[in-house]
């Protein structure tokens, strides 16, 4: 059975929020870089990205980093950056679920390489199932479920919905 847990509007309110957070955490910075996990992720982070530029004057860099999420671990993380976009920057990584922290985990491995000022993680929804050390510092959806329990995030149409499966 499917359950709308966020409807459009609600999620629309979420992303204004979590660009204000992100902008009270990193008001003195003149650069950021957000990184989007592909898929949703990706989605997101541009949706955040849009709203920050509306408040602040606080220039994104744009990143969009590749794995897979059935089986990160076994496949490296892949994104386009380079040490003169990431070096003395906050990276903001996003993805739309959090729930075991595996994907974050691996999808922080690319920046690792580079002397960045920190990492954070911003997701829409958080289920709270860690079997890895990650947090989200910026969370849109706190959401308890059981493991059988999944959460898919939808864009139809410019239109962004959370089910519960």
């Amino acid at each position: 059975m499917k359950t709308q847990i966020l409807a459009h509007a609600q999620v629309q309110k979420i992303i204004k929020r979590m660009a204000y957070q992100i902008f009270e955490k990193h008001f003195d910075q003149k650069e950021l870089v957000f990184a989007g996990i592909v898929g949703q992720g990706v989605d997101i982070a541009k949706l955040v990205q849009a709203e920050l530029q509306e408040i602040s004057k606080i220039k994104v860099h744009f990143v969009e980093v590749k794995l897979s999420k059935d089986k990160p671990a076994f496949n490296s993380a892949e994104a386009n950056i380079n040490a003169k976009l990431c070096n003395d920057k906050a990276i903001v990584l996003f993805d739309d679920v959090l729930n075991t922290g595996r994907t974050l985990v691996f999808g922080m491995h690319p920046f690792l390489q580079f002397n960045i000022k920190s990492i954070h993680v911003a997701v829409l929804v958080d289920r709270n199932h860690r079997s890895f050390p990650v947090s989200a510092d910026f969370i849109g959806l706190s959401l308890q479920t059981t493991l059988q329990d999944h959460v898919n995030v939808t864009f139809k149409a410019n239109k962004v919905n959370v089910y519960l499966q």
